[in-house]
Order: C-alpha cells, then sequence, then structure tokens
C-alpha cells in the first residue's frame, strides 16, 4: 500500500496496522522533517513493516508494480503536477491496483472548507481518467468529503 502525502502518519500507522506484519506501506512526503516525525511516531507504535518515501512534486518515487492501493487524503487538489503524479502513481500499481481520494465536497456549500480545498465528484473524474483509472465508485459515508475509489485501467 501506499499513502502518498503522508505527513506524520496518520493513516500509514492505520494502514500498517490493517496489513499486518507480512504487508508493507509505502509513507511518501515531500517534506524530509514530516517523515521523520512518521518513522518516529510509527517506531513508537512498535510498526516497522513500512518504508518512507521522499517524493518530488512531479514524481511520487513509490516503487513501480508493487503496490495493491494507493491513498491520497485530502491531497491530490495540491498537486501542482498532478498529470505527472498520477502517471507515477499508475506505475507503482499492481495491474489491478486501486487509487483511493478523499476529497472535501466542491458541491456542498456548507462544507467549511476555503474553496480551492474542494473538489467535485466531477472535476476530480475529469482530471483522474485520462490518466489510465476507471472510477470504480464513490462513497459519500463521509459528512464532508467524496470517497472515490479508481481501479488502474489498461491504457
Amino acid at each position: 500500500m501506499g499513502d502518498v502525502g503522508a505527513g506524520v502518519g496518520y493513516f500509514t500507522w492505520r494502514l500498517a496496522e490493517r496489513v499486518g506484519p507480512t504487508g508493507k506501506v509505502y509513507a511518501n512526503d515531500l517534506q524530509p522533517r514530516m517523515l521523520e516525525q512518521l518513522r518516529r511516531n510509527l517506531e513508537q507504535r512498535g510498526l516497522h513493516n513500512f518504508e518512507t518515501v521522499l517524493g518530488a512534486e512531479d514524481d511520487p518515487r513509490l516503487p513501480a508494480g508493487k503496490l495493491d492501493l494507493v491513498l491520497l487524503v485530502d491531497v491530490y487538489h495540491e498537486f501542482s503536477e498532478p498529470e505527472k503524479m498520477l502517471d507515477g502513481i499508475r506505475r507503482s500499481l499492481k495491474p489491478d491496483g486501486r487509487l483511493v481520494l478523499l476529497e472535501y465536497r466542491q458541491e456542498d456549500p456548507k462544507v467549511p472548507i476555503r474553496p480551492e480545498h474542494k473538489m467535485s465528484v466531477a472535476g476530480v473524474q475529469a482530471e483522474v481518467e485520462p490518466q489510465g483509472y476507471r472510477l470504480e465508485r464513490v462513497q459519500e459515508t463521509l459528512p464532508r468529503q467524496h470517497i472515490l475509489i479508481f481501479r488502474k485501467s489498461a491504457m
């Protein structure tokens, strides 16, 4: 699994527990200090089935063809090079791999987030699908965010 934009590891440690000792989570971030803190946080929890990956703005630098799933929580809208990042993520996924994005709902004016930090389902779909993904499903179980699940598609 991959956690892109992992920060200090809020989702990484949950993923690491979920995949267990035989699995591995690649925690990606652009900031070395975040990754240092992530390492400390996960080691304090006794977790060692993770690897930190210092990404670039145009490349997540994840291992090719190894990941079942890549998670982006409130991260995609921050990409300055979204096409290149999606290409890099796609390369990291196994043939049937999934990309899961959580983004605040642009369609809901009551979500108290600045407009530039919100995305619509249609907007995400229009950007992600041309990069070699197909929208598998949208879950609206969270009160403020869309959960968009894409599957890697053949190009």
